[in-house]
């Protein structure tokens, strides 16, 4: 038995549907504005915008209001390179060191595959102290760096990987290294509101991103307690194959269309894009050439997130897509993006975490196992993927959900018991929630499935030489 998204109520209307689930969102979330787009059937048949663009100014959020979108900008490096591949000037299977010649000796077999789908083993650029100030120290910095794994070994999510497709891709035509590498596609799908840049750059009517932190660092977080302040980002145009560019829903909606239609891609080369990479023990990874790849049931959503408040995602079994932009980081609308794909496509099947998710908005975190188990007896062959429902559980870690993280890091523990990693964020999840005996449980649990796993090794000494440590 499949279980399908719940038929759209035939009194109100499916715009009123999503306008008041989102204005719901926002009133919890806390957030400022945001937009958003829907296309059905190559057409856009939803265009929103709510809110304040500008809390200083008190300016609206309008149609024509830029968002930041952050590592949604890997979507469009993932789609540059194919655009080479069809062309017969990049082969993605091929080693790093077959188009880049000054690169360390342990980099040079990495496959552009393999970067494109975080599986390559490098160091991250992003720990160098230069990374937002001084782009050629900062690449010296990484190359000293040892590699973390084999590639293809696992997945580590690594800006490094982009740099270097950046690289290979301005190498091939022509460009600086650093060049961006999204023009053609923003020309083609006409997208008149669509630049690189960051906090630094003056791009007309971008709205400025938001958090809301603690006052101090002395003072603990509570909601009450915390504070809205600006963010200031910056990505130097050595990173902009990974991070940079600024969106409206609308134009990001004219690209999804012309991805469609032909107009960028060939069919070919779009299911390409959206094959999943593969490990090397041959499983699926959940990342293809720059795009994310989940299951709905049966059904595929492809896509992409990007700094903690804008998403989107297209659903090409059921000709749906949304695209969300806020500006607040930490509002995560990937994860209430397949409601609204939903109430366009009744028939999208949403199982497994994709149904858990909203339930549990419905009927609090504290039902997690008990839902889940609703679930399957609904559909025996409902998937928990590790990977997915582990980012869920860090997501609404950074949004100080602790009590609902930790449901989830359970709950994908029972699901995954043979898991070191699924036993290691558990632990994590407890340590945050202030129960250190039930962390050094887990940890322990952790390294009898892994002894190599270094995080679990490294967080168990410290709690056994804490000062309130148990006794083992």
């Amino acid at each position: 038995m499949t279980v399908h998204a719940q038929t759209p109520n035939p009194v109100i209307s499916q715009a009123d549907q999503v306008d008041a689930y989102l204005r719901d969102k926002m009133t919890k979330t806390r957030m400022p504005g945001m937009q958003l787009a829907v296309v059905k059937d190559g057409q856009i048949v939803l265009s929103r915008h709510y809110g304040t663009a500008s809390v200083e100014f008190g300016v609206p959020v309008e149609d024509d209001t830029v968002f930041a979108i952050n590592s949604i900008t890997k979507a469009f490096t993932g789609v540059a390179a194919m655009r080479l591949v069809e062309e017969g000037k990049l082969d993605i299977g091929k080693p790093v060191g077959s188009y880049l010649a000054d690169l360390p000796e342990t980099w040079r077999g990495v496959t552009i595959r393999q970067l494109l789908s975080h599986m390559s083993g490098l160091p991250d650029v992003m720990g160098a102290p230069t990374v937002e100030t001084d782009a050629k120290a900062a690449w010296t910095w990484v190359q000293t760096r040892p590699v973390r794994f084999a590639p293809g070994e696992r997945f580590d999510y690594c800006q490094t990987n982009y740099t270097l497709v950046q690289q290979v891709i301005n190498q091939i035509e022509g460009r600086p290294l650093d060049a961006p590498l999204a023009t053609a596609q923003i020309s083609v799908a006409n997208m008149k509101h669509t630049a690189y840049g960051d906090t630094y750059d003056v791009i007309p009517r971008r709205a400025p991103t938001y958090r809301w932190t603690s006052p101090s660092q002395s003072q603990s977080w509570t909601e009450a307690a915390t504070v809205l302040r600006a963010t200031s980002e910056r990505f130097l145009p050595f990173r902009r194959a990974s991070s940079g560019l600024n969106s409206t829903a609308s134009d990001m909606a004219h690209w999804i269309i012309s991805l469609q239609s032909g107009k960028i891609l060939s069919k070919e080369s779009l299911a390409s894009l959206w094959t999943p990479a593969t490990f090397n023990n041959g499983d699926k990874g959940q990342w293809s050439t720059g795009w994310q790849i989940q299951q709905r049931g049966t059904h595929r959503a492809v896509g992409m997130t990007g700094g903690g408040r804008a998403a989107f995602a297209i659903y090409p079994d059921d000709g749906v897509a949304v695209v969300i932009l806020t500006n607040l980081t930490g509002t995560f609308p990937e994860d209430f993006i397949d409601k609204v794909a939903a109430i366009y496509a009744p028939d999208l099947p949403l199982s497994g975490i994709a149904a858990l998710r909203i339930a549990l908005d419905q009927r609090g975190y504290h039902h997690a196992s008990m839902v889940a188990a609703e679930l399957d007896a609904k559909d025996p062959g409902t998937r928990w993927p590790e990977l997915e429902m582990n980012d869920w559980g860090y997501r609404l870690m950074a949004t100080n959900r602790r009590t609902e993280a930790l449901a989830i890091f359970q709950l994908n523990a029972t699901k995954h018991p043979d898991s070191s990693n699924a036993e290691d964020s558990l632990a994590h999840a407890y340590l945050v929630n202030d129960n250190n005996a039930a962390a050094i449980t887990h940890y322990r649990r952790a390294l009898v499935l892994d002894p190599g796993n270094t995080s679990a090794q490294r967080n168990l000494a410290k709690l056994l030489q804490g000062p309130n440590a148990p006794h083992s």
